[in-house]
């Protein structure tokens, strides 16, 4: 009963706020102003059913993720609606929920649900009592403010920005709570936001505290706030945390991890977390031209020269290095290691469309559209509730999709990117309309004075026949600017860093009410301006042949190798269609290379066929085998929806540097398994490391585990007598906690019994070599590794073999 009385008490207190309605009249602003996506129904037979399950499957089943991890009762706990501890793992988690709720609410926008809408309230409400009375809300402190659940929250308010995310929680919260009074007109939750703007602007700024936080993203929050309210102090937030960046005056620096480096206006080259990278370049972009700063945007391009040219893979996605999350030194592109987390694939393609907006060049869109289709839409699975986190490049096989994440900002911003699809795909300018994305759809907006609608058909992005077909209420003129892609032109991205291996331009035909019409080519739009009426049709055929694309030659992981394209869509050689195995594979620059529609296959798509070359050792040490094999490449956003396996998105061109697939050994016909239920297969994939530190290949470790007793053993499929192993340490000095171990031991089974074997030879411990230990013959069902970690360092092994 008393529980019942608060959460009605709370419910009145949040009517009884100050009401805000949306605040028009912003003095400066981006010069293209995209059409919203309430304005656009897409149809197609692409992102349309992505949209559906985004809203039926990723959004309930995310929402039901942050109930079964304690997302949501963190703040019921902290709001007094029940009792307990900080129940999550991280004191980010609230921005999972934040996300989710931005997400569902531009769901709602296009599709009203009133069981969603209902669901989203009650949640509201949860989040209001978990507010503190002065507008602080973060779960992870007020739970229990003197014993704080982790070391990242700081002993104080504010006090460790540079780790409690306790700012950038409320910039998702500040996104969401303008996203769900958009869709509803409610103010419940936008209230909680504005209450908190309200104690942040008392607390930062010229004259107060001058922190700023570690992960940016209360910029781009602190900007939406001022749209909706018309508040210049929101605005002016934005901008203090901006410029506090870099900033050694009146605090000691983050560095490059955080782009707290330099001033932001200072920076030239896109360094540290990849997310975070993003998030600060879209608050920047918003700030530049909202409050009016060109040294921002002067910045701005800069740092998108240095992303474009030198720190981007192929599918659009960013940021190679994973131990960092971000970005490594230029050209520096591993295609195994690649990190490619969904999460900046997202910021990426959000700050290419502010870039685009102002400056109305299509090149913005042409990488927003490599990432949207490719580095992007591999971080979520078909069905909707399997996400990846990393999006690699190459797999020897250890890569799953997973449903959830103990960090889980990746499926939460997923489910918060998708429904804003259809808000990218028009702008306007004045009284010219801009075409950036193609798929069947229906657009209704305002240009030139009245209501115009637009209807798209297309079979993008597997075919390039686009027809458009406007309908103005009365005749009327405006210009019309036509998205004509890179890769249409034989340029697939705005850069050297990727070309065509083949020279020339194919030829875009444009057509208006069936005539073929010649167009005047700015900034990659063919633009026509006319007299429109009812019924008028413009027809755009992109060739779509199939392309092989090179790296620029600075780019080592990739010498040798092409990939593949069609149209917006990169592939990659996935084993299930190519025998098993990828990596032994050459694809010729002779071999002859086509398309075919596959209905069957994941949901429908367009395929390359060609045929490769596959090398296999022979009978004889040095002997190599060659045998011409079909090759079959599928879309790269599809790939590992069929188990653990083989998969690369650039092939070798010739037999050189490519390892024939070797026959098999007692190894790697074994079962392997490891201590701590870890995946073992890496150590009998028969891939010979570089050196103890190769993260190239799949590799097994016990981290965080230290100074344990640890093991890996091999089940054989029958008694075998063997009489020695060979291990290859696994040892990441330097760059992580993984040493050789402190000692080791062979154990046989017998039975049930794991006895130790009588070594002839001591056992080894070196680095960069296989360590061969002799022993007497045993007759056995299956052999054990028993290792010993040093005290303070755990271990690992790159490969194990038996003799």
């Amino acid at each position: 009963m008393i529980k019942k009385t608060l959460w009605l008490l709370i419910a009145c207190a949040i009517l009884a706020l100050p009401q805000v309605s949306c605040r028009k009249g912003i003095e400066k602003d981006y010069p293209i102003s995209p059409i919203p996506l309430t304005s656009v129904r897409l149809s197609d037979e692409f992102w349309a059913p992505r949209l559906e399950t985004n809203r039926s499957v990723s959004i309930p089943f995310a929402l039901g993720q942050s109930e079964l991890t304690g997302r949501i009762k963190n703040f019921e706990i902290a709001g007094g609606l029940t009792s307990g501890s900080f129940c999550s793992k991280y004191p980010f988690d609230d921005s999972d929920v934040f996300k989710i709720i931005e997400g569902a609410s531009y769901s709602l926008m296009t599709h009203p649900d009133p069981g969603l809408e209902k669901q989203l309230d009650e949640i509201i409400v949860k989040i209001a009592a978990a507010q503190e009375d002065d507008g602080y809300l973060y779960t992870a402190r007020t739970i229990d403010p003197d014993h704080p659940p982790v070391d990242w929250v700081g002993k104080e308010r504010w006090s460790n920005l540079s780790l409690s995310h306790e700012l950038y929680n409320l910039g998702h919260l500040y996104e969401a709570a303008v996203a769900h009074f958009k869709a509803t007109g409610k103010r419940n939750l936008l209230n909680v936001a504005i209450k908190s703007a309200e104690l942040v602007a008392e607390v930062f700024g010229p004259g107060k505290l001058h922190v700023v936080p570690g992960h940016q993203e209360i910029e781009i929050g602190l900007v939406k706030l001022y749209r909706i309210t018309g508040k210049k102090k929101y605005l002016r937030l934005a901008k203090f945390f901006l410029d506090e960046r870099g900033n050694a005056k009146t605090r000691k620096l983050y560095g490059e991890y955080s782009q707290d480096h330099k001033p932001v206006v200072d920076q030239t080259e896109a360094v540290g977390h990849a997310v975070r990278a993003m998030y600060m370049y879209s608050g920047m972009a918003d700030v530049s031209v909202l409050a009016g700063d060109p040294g921002y945007l002067q910045a701005l391009d800069r740092l998108w020269e240095d992303v474009a040219f030198r720190k981007m893979y192929v599918t659009g996605g960013i940021g190679a290095a994973g131990g960092i999350e971000g970005f490594g030194p230029a050209y520096e592109l591993p295609n195994a290691e690649a990190y490619c987390e969904t999460c900046a694939a997202i910021a990426f393609a959000l700050w290419n469309h502010r870039m685009f907006l102002f400056h109305g060049d299509a090149k913005y869109i042409d990488l927003l559209e490599r990432t949207l289709y490719n580095g992007f839409l591999s971080g979520v699975g078909l069905s909707g509730d399997l996400f990846f986190y990393p999006n690699p490049l190459e797999s020897f096989g250890q890569h799953h999709r997973s449903p959830w994440f103990s960090c889980a900002c990746c499926p939460s911003n997923v489910v918060r990117f998708v429904p804003q699809i259809p808000g990218l795909m028009f702008a306007a300018r004045g009284d010219s309309l801009y075409v950036n994305l193609f798929a069947t759809c229906r657009a209704e907006f305002r240009l030139a004075g009245q209501k115009i609608g637009l209807e798209q058909q297309t079979g993008y992005p597997w075919d390039g026949e686009i027809r458009l077909t406007v309908s103005p209420e009365l005749p009327v003129e405006f210009g019309l600017h036509i998205r004509i892609p890179g890769w249409a032109v034989g340029r697939p991205v705005p850069s050297d860093l990727y070309r065509y291996q083949e020279a020339g331009e194919a030829q875009v035909v444009i057509k208006i009410n069936g005539e073929p019409v010649p167009a005047d080519r700015s900034l990659g739009y063919a633009t026509f301006r006319r007299t429109w009426k009812a019924g008028d049709t413009v027809d755009i055929s992109l060739p779509m042949p199939v392309r092989r694309v090179v790296a620029h030659e600075a780019v080592k992981a990739d010498v040798g190798k092409v990939a593949l394209e069609r149209g917006p869509i990169v592939y990659c050689a996935e084993w299930p269609d190519n025998g098993g195995q990828v990596s032994n594979l050459v694809l010729p620059d002779d071999s002859v290379l086509s398309f075919e529609k596959r209905a069957d296959l994941l949901n429908g798509m367009t395929v390359i066929k060609g045929e490769a070359m596959g090398l296999y050792e022979g009978p004889r040490a040095g002997q190599v085998t060659i045998r011409k094999q079909a090759l079959t490449a599928i879309p790269y956003y599809a790939w590992a929806h069929r188990g653990e396996g083989e998969m690369a998105v650039w092939l070798p061109r010739e037999q050189k540097g490519v390892r024939p697939l070797p026959g098999p050994t007692i190894a790697s016909r074994s079962r392997a398994s490891a201590s701590g239920d870890k995946a073992a297969a890496a150590v009998n994939d028969l891939w010979e490391p570089s050196s103890s530190g190769d993260h190239s290949r799949p590799y097994l470790h016990w981290w965080p585990n230290k100074g344990t007793v640890e093991w890996v053993q091999y089940d054989f499929d029958r008694i075998l007598n063997v009489s020695g192993v060979q291990v290859y340490w696994f040892d990441d000095t330097g760059r992580g906690e993984c040493r050789v171990p402190e000692s080791w031991r062979v154990l046989y089974r017998i039975g049930d019994d794991w006895l130790p074997v009588s070594n002839l030879n001591p056992y080894g411990t070196e680095k960069d070599t296989f360590n061969r230990v002799r022993f007497k013959p045993v007759l056995t069902r299956g052999l054990r590794l028993e290792i010993q970690l040093q005290k303070d360092f755990s271990a690992g092994v790159l490969e194990w073999k038996v003799e």
